[in-house]
């Protein structure tokens, strides 16, 4: 495969066994154009480093931590969630590296792309496992993923947008968001849906999703971003 040792420079693992790198990057898209492919697809890693992901951080958080449990289980959602993992493979530069079919490729569906890079994160995770033990996965993980943590607390990030933004308009406003669906588009098995946000009767952000509910979510996200509440 060209570009392994920049892989490895990108992950920071060197490889006793490249081909479980390899794995690790390799969508079950891939596999379709190349029948010929020697590797399975990662998702069998990704099953495994989910579970290593989420025992070294659950762990971290027991050490470091008094907090009651509900607590602790936010922050580690905060930490371990698609989302998260899918911002830190393109902040490494994981993205280029993924391995999928032409299609996959030129899909520029969002969505669909954060999962494949959060697959690709646990894949990877899993993959350091098996090849150097826990010892390193605790060493990438705690590079990579546990250093997110404090913003996580400091500014709330655990509480999920619409609830955050809820909280602060109440405290600055005395008001409680409301949100209206402005359009939806597409069909019924695949509608997309447009939703603002308002407090009174200003638009403060839209959002769009999949259901109204992820709309709503990405409005007051986006709401966040737009009155820097998230500083």
């Amino acid at each position: 495969m060209k570009g392994l040792s920049q892989l490895e420079k990108t992950t920071g693992i060197k490889f006793k066994n490249k081909d479980l790198l390899i794995q690790a990057i390799t969508h079950r898209s891939y596999l379709n154009e190349h029948p010929e492919f020697k590797l399975d697809h990662n998702e069998r890693l990704e099953f495994l480093g989910d579970a290593v992901l989420e025992l070294v951080v659950t762990e971290y958080l027991y050490k470091h931590y008094s907090n009651p449990e509900g607590e602790l289980t936010n922050w580690r959602a905060s930490l371990v969630n698609g989302a998260n993992l899918a911002k830190i493979a393109q902040l490494i530069g994981l993205e280029p590296f993924i391995m999928m079919s032409r299609g996959e490729k030129k899909d520029t569906n969002t969505k669909a792309r954060q999962y494949i890079l959060a697959n690709a994160m646990e894949a990877i995770i899993g993959a350091i496992y098996l090849d150097q033990g826990i010892k390193e996965a605790k060493k990438f993980i705690d590079s990579h993923i546990l250093g997110d943590l404090k913003q996580i607390i400091e500014n709330k990030l655990y509480i999920d947008p619409k609830s955050r933004f809820q909280e602060k308009a109440q405290e600055l406003f005395g008001v409680t968001p409301s949100y209206k669906v402005l359009a939806a588009s597409g069909p019924d098995h695949n509608k997309i849906f447009k939703v603002g946000v308002f407090i009174n009767a200003e638009m403060i952000a839209q959002g769009t999703g999949s259901s109204k509910q992820e709309a709503q979510v990405e409005a007051a996200r986006a709401a966040l971003h737009k009155k820097k509440w998230n500083q």
